[in-house]
């Protein structure tokens, strides 16, 4: 990695630190990432409202290989479907990750095989490795002492978190068989249960202050 592009990548990220922008990543492939609108803006509020972040209230919407991944510290993405990664995709989402950017997955019913294939290309030589109920994101703000909350049924498995790791920092988390976006949305939504909801934010909110902290 160059110079410059080192100096590009510590100035976007010293900038958006500050600022605190998330983004949701718009992938190719069919899939439909733009599911659960409502999910990161509640997320966003809840954040902001319970372990002080000044998150813009407004998530962007960023492509894999653009260059514009670099302003935003966390991305989420979900989604039911396949999802497609070209290899400058692939490239650039790598270069995000190991210059310190955090990317959320969490599977919205459907998209675990094609998301464990597509990230194959981005790490050929890593693996998802499954989290701890002790790791440090299950209580960075909200204590979970047994790992993930369940927050919807699915194949009733399960909840269960993987991450891809770089010299032990955790680059990237996928949440499977517990749809914490789901939790996210507007009550009227899926009528969750506002306990379930609160789980739900709860454990958002550790992602959050973790990917910001780390």
């Amino acid at each position: 990695m160059n110079k410059l592009l080192l100096f590009f990548l510590f100035s976007s990220f010293v900038a958006n630190l500050q600022a605190q922008q998330v983004a949701v990543l718009k992938y190719g492939g069919g899939g439909d990432w733009y599911s659960n609108p409502t999910a990161v803006p509640n997320l966003i509020q809840f954040s902001n409202q319970n372990i002080n972040t000044s998150i813009d209230p407004q998530p962007g919407a960023v492509e894999p290989g653009s260059t514009d991944i670099f302003q935003y510290p966390l991305i989420f993405m979900t989604g039911h479907g396949n999802v497609f990664f070209s290899e400058e995709d692939a490239l650039n989402l790598r270069t995000y990750l190991l210059g310190g950017g955090f990317l959320h997955i969490d599977d919205n019913y459907g998209m675990n095989e094609f998301i464990r294939r597509e990230l194959k290309k981005v790490f050929p030589d890593k693996e998802l490795e499954e989290l701890p109920a002790s790791h440090p994101i299950f209580s960075a703000a909200f204590n979970y002492p047994n790992g993930l909350p369940k927050i919807h049924e699915h194949d009733g498995l399960r909840p269960q978190a993987f991450g891809i790791f770089e010299n032990g920092r955790l680059l990237c988390l996928f949440t499977f068989e517990t749809d914490l976006s789901d939790g996210w949305e507007d009550p009227q939504v899926h009528n969750d249960p506002e306990e379930v909801r609160l789980k739900a934010l709860q454990m958002g909110a550790n992602i959050v202050k973790f990917a910001f902290s780390n």
